[in-house]
């Protein structure tokens, strides 16, 4: 099968960003979006999937760290619906349970098309790193909805916040490659519906 590779360039008054993903890649990464531990997040999730993922975001920096995870999370989002294209014969539902020392994060995903985020963690400091730690509900947000899945992450242990978001990257990124995996059983779309 061909690669499922989408490419994103999204440009507004407060970001410019630039993505290429590749669903059926290796875990290669070149990311930059001036946040580094948002670009360890992101190269978690890329390693982990074994996605290939070319990531330079551009934002406004100097106001905040906001408008450049949100706005790359709607990237990533769109690059991800339009990777999967029409969703035959993918599994359409992944999820994984990532135990990162003493945090257990549960991520499950459904690419159903009818997006929702439900997102249930803890954090006991208001940054990690250059990044803000509410930031990381709003980027999951708007994956979910630009890709139109639906997508839930709740914390089922942890009190570290770097291990905490760094397992909802990473059960997120496994949970994804589930999902878009193809299932040589299942014929055309996997829905009662005949389409998602």
């Amino acid at each position: 099968m061909e690669p499922r590779i989408a490419h994103v360039h999204r440009v507004t008054k407060e970001t410019d960003i630039e993505l290429t993903l590749n669903l059926d890649g290796t875990g290669k990464s070149e990311i930059s979006t001036g946040i580094g531990f948002f670009d360890h997040m992101l190269d978690g999730f890329t390693r982990h999937g074994l996605f290939d993922v070319k990531l330079t975001a551009k934002g406004d920096l100097h106001v905040d760290s906001h408008h450049t995870i949100e706005d790359t999370g709607i990237v990533l989002g769109s690059a991800i619906a339009q990777a999967v294209g029409d969703k035959a014969g993918i599994r359409r539902y992944g999820s994984f349970i990532l135990p990162m020392d003493e945090t257990l994060l549960l991520c499950a995903i459904d690419l159903s098309g009818r997006p929702y985020f439900s997102c249930d963690t803890t954090f006991t400091a208001p940054m990690v790193g250059d990044m803000q730690t509410e930031m990381v509900s709003d980027f999951f947000y708007a994956v979910s909805y630009s890709a139109a899945m639906n997508l839930h992450i709740k914390q089922l242990s942890g009190v570290n916040n770097h291990h905490i978001i760094e397992a909802a990257f990473k059960a997120f990124a496994k949970s994804l490659d589930m999902a878009t995996g193809y299932d040589s059983r299942i014929e055309g779309v996997w829905s009662t519906k005949g389409t998602l």
